[in-house]
């Protein structure tokens, strides 16, 4: 946030202003706290993705670092040809950036190699489950999910899926902090409507481990 002032959100509710909470470095562009910023970001990466649904990935890469290097180039020049009229030392234009340390720690390296291969085996374990129908209704689900995929993969190519979860990333999380309250009212109702009908076919299809939530309350309370 510039200048450490604080950013407000309008609550719909209520009207009323109320100051939206910190972010991280990635989660503060996701959530548009510095509109330069975030701009910048979302207006670079969705000229990239759709320079590479049009042309190739090298091309793409090739020409992107071409004009990052004539840039770089002609500041370069520009700033040693007015440091030289105006007999100035002011160093390189980019000493900040130079001596910016980049390099990954043992630790760093350990630690993001330890999340990944947990989330690998998560999902490893989660497919492992769906297939094999440990639970039945969760393995429908699945299927349910799947059939939905193969109409999703009819209507678009996997590229511009990536473009559309991208501009989602950045516009769908900002659009559920200024409407929360509204937006978890209509998702509780629809996981309780979920919920009991997934119950209700449990019921019918009592084939599984799992039991029904009412059933396993109801032991509960004997």
């Amino acid at each position: 946030m510039a200048g450490g002032s604080k950013r407000y959100s309008r609550n719909n509710s209520n009207g009323n202003f109320q100051p939206l909470p910190e972010r991280g470095p990635v989660e503060s562009l996701i959530y548009w706290r510095d509109v330069k910023k975030s701009g910048i970001v979302f207006g670079a990466g969705l000229i990239t993705l759709v320079a590479i649904s049009s042309f190739s990935v090298i091309s793409v890469f090739a020409y992107l670092s071409l004009l990052a290097l004539f840039g770089t180039v002609a500041f370069r020049i520009y700033k040693s040809v007015t440091q030289a009229v105006q007999k100035t030392n002011e160093g390189h234009p980019f000493k900040e950036y130079l001596e910016l340390d980049l390099t990954l720690s043992h630790e760093k390296v350990q630690n993001i190699a330890g999340v990944a291969v947990a989330h690998i085996n998560g999902f490893t374990s989660e497919l492992r489950r769906l297939f094999l129908v440990e639970d039945i209704i969760d393995s429908i689900k699945f299927g349910v999910i799947l059939w939905v995929f193969t109409y999703v993969g009819a209507w678009f190519n996997g590229m511009t899926l990536v473009i559309l979860a991208f501009v989602s990333l950045f516009t769908l999380p900002k659009v559920y902090e200024n409407n929360k309250q509204s937006i978890d009212t209509y998702l509780d109702l629809g996981r309780s409507k979920l919920a009991e009908i997934t119950d209700k076919i449990r019921v019918a299809i009592p084939i599984g481990n799992k039991k029904p939530v009412a059933a396993a309350e109801s032991e509960k309370d004997k």
